[in-house]
Formats: C-alpha cells, structure tokens, sequence
C-alpha cells in the first residue's frame, strides 16, 4: 500500500509518518525539509500534489496552520491552506482513483464548547463546536467539505479529532491527560487503525486520554477540579 503524508515536517505528522513508514510504503510532503519530508513544497502547488498523488491509495492529511500561527499569518492564509488546499488535495485524489481519505483534525475547535457557563463541558462526536478563532473556523469548515465531497465520490474519509499532545511541563501534561489530553504515540496508532480499518462513508473520530471523570461531574469539575483530581487520580 502506498500513502502519501502531508505535514511530515511537524511534530505529529513526524510521529503519524514514522508510525505507518514500518508497514507500508509511505511519501511525506509538507513545505519545509525533514529526514521524512520525501517531498518539499507548498500543498497550493496542485502540480506538485498531483505528481504526488500518482499511485497513491490513502491519503493522510496532516499539513495545516496551526493555533500557533493565530496573529502571525493571515486569516486568508489560513483559510487557503486549511480549507481551500485540503478541499483541492482531496478533489485531486478523488481523480486519481485513491481509496481512503484521513484527516488529522483538532478536539480544539470545539472552542467554547469545552467551558460552557458554570460547569466543564463534556465533549464527544455529537457536540456543536463553538469556535474562537480562526483556526478553529477553518478546520470546522475543512472538516464539512471533506463529508460533502466523501458523499459525492463515495471516497471514505476518517477524520481524526486529535486532543491536545503539546510538550509542556509535567505536572500541566498529566492534568491535560486526565480530560483532553493524549500522547503523540497513540495519535500515530489511531491513524494507522483508521487506516486499516477504513470504514466506508464518512467518520469522525475523537482520540483523547481516558479520563476518570463522568459528565455528571461536570460542575464539580469547574468549581472543583483540583479536589476531583486529588480523589480520582491522587498519584
């Protein structure tokens, strides 16, 4: 099985591309050079993805700007390489006969959602997001565009929702682990499964830490939180 990788340059894409490069024959691209980064340009340049696409049957799609990059680059950047290229990309694979589509999406555009008034917000497949940036705005419409053209083709897509895996201080990573949080490893097994399992049609699919908690603890959580942890994670 061949399969091309956008965003093998980042930190995720680097762990998803390492994870699946051991079982099958796998190409990155993204924009700047690394050891996985079998091919350097821009994910706008449809000639480019194109001769990329040759021979292709799954497509992971990682590349995007990030939170990070909200207030250094342009809402019109971000709404061109999140939204308009990830729609060309799927469109030019769906010409090349690929078989599966995965998309690395973000539990974070939920935004809002997450901290309701008053309580903790409890988050799975159904929940509305609530945006709060821009980032957030384009992957939710990315998201929607690939469920449009996945029913038009018939091309399965898997969206990944991935919570946060940023390196940080221990002690704010294991409060992170306990409700949204989760290691860049496991992130590579959930797309390597997506991949083998590939369900038909669209999904979607949260991949968080299990967490101790149960939603009816979510006023707890807000008002309460440090106690909550003491009593279900005390180590």
């Amino acid at each position: 099985m061949k399969v091309l990788m956008t965003g093998t340059a980042g930190r995720v894409g680097r762990g998803i591309y390492r994870k699946l490069a051991r079982g099958c024959h796998a190409i990155g691209l993204d924009r700047l050079p690394s050891i996985e980064t079998g091919l350097v340009g821009d994910l706008r340049d449809m000639r480019l993805v194109e001769a990329a696409l040759e021979g292709v049957d799954v497509v992971v799609h990682a590349a995007a700007l990030h939170a990070p990059h909200v207030g250094l680059e342009s809402d019109r950047d971000f709404r061109e390489i999140n939204v308009e290229a990830t729609e060309a990309l799927m469109r030019a694979a769906i010409q090349k006969n690929i078989q599966h589509f995965v998309f690395t999406s973000t539990t974070a555009l939920y935004g809002y959602a997450s901290t309701p008034d008053g309580r903790a917000g409890w988050i799975d497949e159904t929940s509305i997001p609530s945006p709060r940036t821009i980032y957030h705005v384009t992957k939710i419409e990315a998201e929607r565009r690939l469920e449009r053209l996945s029913g038009e083709s018939g091309v399965p897509v898997t969206v990944i929702q991935m919570s946060r895996c940023f390196p940080e201080p221990a002690d704010l990573m294991a409060v992170y682990r306990l409700n949204r949080g989760i290691d860049v490893r496991d992130v590579a097994s959930a797309h390597q499964r997506a991949i083998e399992r590939r369900i038909p049609g669209f999904s979607r699919f949260i991949v968080s830490g299990a967490t101790p908690f149960r939603p009816e603890q979510c006023r707890q959580l807000h008002d309460n939180g440090s106690g909550l942890i003491r009593a279900h994670a005390p180590e």
